[in-house]
């Protein structure tokens, strides 16, 4: 924001539309509940909203209401649209929860969810520097609301394609529907608006009209990026903005030091942090709330869910780390290794075909290949304690509740039960025996069944 800006602009509430039906989404829940990136969609306009500071932050919900507000309670005041009755009337229902505000308003929706918080920096700072009575964003690419410009190239109106003439078709430049407006315009606005067009909603583009009339200016900022303006309505525009949120945030990783063997072949959810040396190789999938450290290596086709991982961390390849996982410096997890709500120590190591669940263990420990916790007995979830320098051999099953403490060894093939102490090795296997001439007992009666 220009030096301007944060001098003059006025307070600003945020209202962001989310009361849609979605029904090309063809969903058993709301639109804006689906993820993109690991985050609802409405998660990303209440997000950068929330960056602003908002004065207030009011959204407006219809269907499947209750779970929306479940979903961001604490985070907005929340306003019901009963009655589906166009962009103008979602505003409209607004306005109580802005009473008593005196600033700008900007409105947002809730199924765009890739608009820039530096594309709403702009406008503040546009506003504040012309001190125009509304600033609008537009698209460089058509959208079902047409810009139409006067001779002095601010904008005159917003005509909606089913109105527009076959001239008006024919203009490229689209409303993307986000709006800075004064409050006390928006207000007196939204009281003019009527329902006489071809779809009988009431248009909240029709404001842009109504201020020009009244001698008011209309400043308008042209993203540069048409990706900002995509509304999801259906699956494969929320295929396709997931698309863009990956490579967005696979962006901003790389300039901070993460190297991604292929980008586009890597999914790294929003909320994800990683510290700079890092590598991921390709088909990883990093999720939900998780948090990598410095220089981690997380090798192809890993999966990462809402996990801690250390500096120095090794994971994969064909890993999964459930949520719930901490892992402390230099642990290394190998492939088809699975880790679940467990705290690993320092230099742990499982390097293949293990499974640690439930479990807390100490630095330096080991676990051999197709070692297990066993901690369900289909009733309850139990913990294992493994202290630290602890070696577990191959096949070996931790029967949990277990503690094995510092030091302790548990024999290849072993079943555990109980209490393994330091120094000790448990052992449950028999002594070996071998049967001489078995083999050739049993091919003789093989040969005699004929099978």
């Amino acid at each position: 924001m220009s030096q301007v800006a944060s001098q003059t602009s006025r307070p600003v509430a945020a209202v962001i539309l989310a009361a849609g039906q979605g029904t090309r989404m063809k969903s058993r829940r709301s639109k804006v509940l689906h993820e993109i990136a690991g985050r609802p969609m409405l998660g990303y306009a209440v997000t950068m909203a929330e960056s602003l500071a908002p004065a207030r932050l009011v959204v407006v919900i219809g269907r499947d209401a209750d779970q929306v507000e479940s979903a961001f309670s604490g985070r907005a005041t929340f306003v019901l649209q009963e009655e589906q009755r166009g962009t103008g009337h979602a505003v409209q229902m607004a306005l109580p929860a802005l009473d008593g505000f005196a600033g700008d308003v900007l409105i947002l929706y809730g199924d765009c969810p890739l608009l820039r918080a530096e594309s709403v920096a702009r406008m503040v700072a546009l506003k504040a520097e012309t001190g125009s009575a509304a600033v609008m964003l537009t698209s460089p690419e058509p959208l079902p609301g047409i810009i139409v410009r006067g001779a002095d190239g601010r904008v005159e109106r917003i005509v909606e394609r089913p109105d527009a003439t076959p001239e008006e078709l024919l203009i490229e430049e689209g409303n993307t529907g986000v709006y800075l407006v004064d409050a006390t315009l928006l207000a007196k606005a939204l009281g003019q608006l009527d329902d006489g067009n071809a779809q009988g909603e009431l248009y909240l583009t029709d404001i842009v009209e109504i201020a020009r009339k009244e001698g008011h200016a209309v400043e308008a900022i042209q993203l540069d990026d048409a990706d900002e303006a995509l509304g999801v309505n259906d699956r494969r525009e929320l295929a396709r903005a997931a698309s863009v949120q990956y490579a967005r945030n696979a962006e901003r990783l790389m300039r901070d030091g993460v190297t991604f063997d292929d980008p586009d072949a890597t999914y790294v959810d929003t909320d994800v942090a990683i510290g700079c040396d890092s590598r991921l190789e390709p088909g990883v999938v990093i999720t939900g709330a998780t948090t990598l450290g410095e220089g981690v290596h997380v090798k192809a086709h890993s999966v990462i869910e809402d996990s801690v991982l250390g500096d120095d961390v090794v994971i994969g390849p064909s890993a999964h780390l459930r949520p719930g996982s901490r892992l402390e410096d230099g642990v290394r997890i190998g492939n088809f290794v699975e880790v679940k709500n467990s705290h690993l120590g320092p230099g742990v190591k499982a390097d293949h075909l293990a499974y640690v669940g439930d479990a807390d263990v100490g630095a330096g420990s080991a676990f051999g290949c197709g070692s297990i916790t066993v901690n369900y007995d289909w009733i309850h979830k139990h913990r294992t304690k493994v202290g630290e320098g602890v070696r577990v051999g191959c096949n070996a099953n931790l029967v949990a509740p277990l503690e094995l403490e510092d030091g302790a060894f548990v024999a290849a093939g072993t079943t555990v039960t109980k209490k393994v102490e330091t120094d000790e090795i448990a052992v449950s296997t028999g002594r070996q025996k071998n049967l001489a001439g078995w083999g050739a007992r049993f091919r003789k009666r093989k040969a005699g069944t004929g099978k």
